[in-house]
């Protein structure tokens, strides 16, 4: 795998990763050579985008892996096979598909929801077993309702007030590849 630089890494592996996967069923390694930033653990989201449409979003939003790039790894194969809300991707669609790589920061716990801006954090919201993510930044989520309102939809928490569920938000670090679309 060749890389330009750090901020390549995570983009490149995981289209490595989907070519090899999706061609021939094999889950590779990472390289041997792994830059310092992607040998730390941390949660990491895998989103696929097809001509500008979600295709497939899964991740972690707590490290379950050695490191960085092996939660790369791992959860592109899961955001091309395992999002449920999707068939699985095909060898013959990666040509059509853009990557982006989300690495997380630790999610924090959230007192007031002047904490939360939705193009700056990501948020968590969770009762019991229940959790529902919604990454930062996201098109069309301009207000920290709407994200709430999302996460909670996802938790499958739509009808709790606000006040009786945890609120965590965290940060990302987003590597995007750089695709023309023709």
């Amino acid at each position: 795998m060749e890389v330009k630089d750090d901020k390549d890494f995570p983009v490149k592996l995981a289209r490595e990763t989907l070519e090899r996967y999706l061609a021939t069923g094999e889950v590779i390694s990472p390289p041997d050579e792994i830059p310092e930033e992607f040998r730390k653990k941390a949660g990491v989201f895998v989103s696929l985008h097809k001509k500008g449409r979600l295709r497939g979003c899964i991740g972690t939003y707590l490290p379950v892996r050695k490191n960085i790039a092996e939660e790369i790894v791992e959860n592109a194969i899961s955001a091309a096979t395992r999002d449920p809300r999707f068939p699985p991707v095909q060898a013959r669609e990666l040509k059509d598909i853009e990557i982006s790589v989300d690495v997380l920061s630790e999610p924090e716990p959230v007192k007031s929801l002047d904490e939360l801006d939705p193009k700056k954090y990501g948020v968590i919201v969770s009762k019991g077993s229940r959790r529902g993510l919604l990454l930062p930044d996201l098109e069309g989520v301009d207000s920290v309702e709407y994200q709430l309102e999302i996460a909670k939809q996802k938790a499958g928490l739509y009808g709790f007030p606000l006040q009786e569920l945890d609120i965590q938000r965290f940060t990302v670090k987003r590597y995007k590849e750089k695709r023309t679309w023709y």
